[in-house]
């Protein structure tokens, strides 16, 4: 019975590829980017889709209040669930908002243009994409008539750009679900099983303005930034010795990404503001993380007499780690991937942030893998001319499909 159910789940595939197609160029077309973060009617449209599919489909709207107190205009989650029996709940998670296309693009970044088997658009490989891999995998799953132990929840959400707090941890948090294990949105060729977390920090430095001809009379908000900044690059410089066990990752990070202050060119400026991105692996402590930094910030301002300094946090977001039977995930989707891509797939870390670690900070084994290249650069992720080779969208929902299969633990 089960390799005939992997037979039905192959078959049903290769007869819905244009489908699946079809599926993923109408996401692309409507735009969801973040921010502005107005991403209610992209849901709507996906909603729209998964029904045309076949699926239940549960919408559940952020307040507004709440979606604009994490700098968002509209976002509506949505859940499709299919129970198959006792047994294992299953999420597959991928987010639909996007960063905004910028510019150098050579195609429509709401086209989903198809050029020697690539896909262009915003969004087409984080994660738009994934929308398609777990529905078409569910459907192919359905399909089988193999008889499965579990459920398989699809979990779509749009703030995973602005920290995934009225996402997943959103319905985390409200009760809506629940699940055993969780999926989230990747690429085809790896698994990545822990990333880094983030601390972003905004930095006001206070002083007082005075006539250039007479500074003395003032308080240099620029003088002593200038030196907190160098104490926070002090301390970027020890991060190199902190090593992560974790392959794919290598050492904390911290970059001071935006800066603006000051009156006129002959005025003593009275306020100088910046922003800070630390990146911290999965080894490190987040509050410990953030004393760290705020107390360099605080320890270089109190060497300036007159000069206040508020730190205030925008991001804390937790590293992806290992927990719980994370490595079932990692058999079930690795098994299937050396099945349909024919070679051993490798586990590793990522340096950057995603929701899933908003599973696994509530103890779900968590990993990350869909639809997409080797590599974020080979995606153009977050950059012009974003791509994803439809072959691999094939490939990557198949494996999914079949790591579904053993994880509700197809019955003979």
């Amino acid at each position: 019975m089960a390799e005939s159910a992997r037979a039905a789940i192959r078959a049903f595939l290769r007869g819905r590829r244009k489908a699946e197609a079809r599926f993923l160029t109408a996401l692309v077309k409507v735009p969801s980017d973040n921010p502005p973060g107005d991403c209610r009617a992209h849901a709507e449209r996906a909603a729209a889709l998964l029904r045309g599919l076949g699926l239940r489909v549960e919408k559940h709207p952020v307040p507004a209040a709440e979606a604009r107190a994490h700098g968002m205009v509209s976002a509506t989650n949505l859940i499709v669930r299919m129970r198959f029996g006792p047994g294992p709940v299953v999420a597959l998670n991928a987010h639909g908002d996007v960063v905004p296309p910028g510019g150098g693009w050579t195609a429509d970044p709401y086209g989903a243009e198809v050029r020697r088997g690539w896909m262009y658009g915003r969004g087409v490989a984080v994660s738009k994409s994934d929308f398609a891999t777990y529905a078409f995998a569910l459907l192919a799953l359905r399909a089988s008539g193999a008889r499965l132990a579990g459920t398989v929840e699809l979990h779509f959400t749009y703030d995973e750009e602005a920290g995934g707090a009225i996402g997943p941890k959103w319905l985390l948090a409200r009760g809506l679900t629940g699940p055993d294990y969780a999926i989230a949105a990747g690429f085809s060729y790896g698994i990545v099983t822990a990333h880094n977390g983030c601390l972003h920090l905004a930095v006001e430095v206070r002083g007082k303005s005075a006539h250039a001809a007479r500074p003395e009379t003032g308080r240099d908000a620029l003088e002593a930034a200038n030196a907190i900044m160098a104490a926070l690059y002090r301390l970027r410089r020890r991060y190199a010795k902190r090593r992560s066990k974790v392959p794919g990752i290598v050492h904390p990070t911290l970059v001071i990404g935006l800066i603006g202050g000051g009156i006129n060119t002959n005025v003593v400026p009275d306020r100088v503001a910046f922003r800070l991105d630390r990146r911290m692996i999965p080894e490190e402590n987040p509050a410990a993380v953030e004393r760290e930094v705020v107390d360099a910030i605080r320890r270089a301002a109190r060497g300036f007499r007159g000069i206040r300094c508020v730190v205030r946090r925008i991001l804390l977001a937790e590293p992806l780690r290992p927990v719980g039977d994370q490595a079932r995930l990692v058999a079930a989707v690795r098994a299937a991937a050396r099945e349909v891509l024919g070679e051993r797939i490798r586990t590793h870390g990522v340096p950057l942030y995603t929701d899933a670690r908003h599973y696994s900070a509530v103890g779900i084994p968590t990993i990350v893998y869909g639809a997409g290249p080797r590599t974020l650069l080979e995606a153009n992720a977050h950059r012009a001319d974003e791509r994803l080779k439809l072959d691999d969208l094939y490939k990557a929902t198949e494996v999914v499909a079949l790591a579904l299969l053993d994880l509700l633990g197809a019955k003979t």
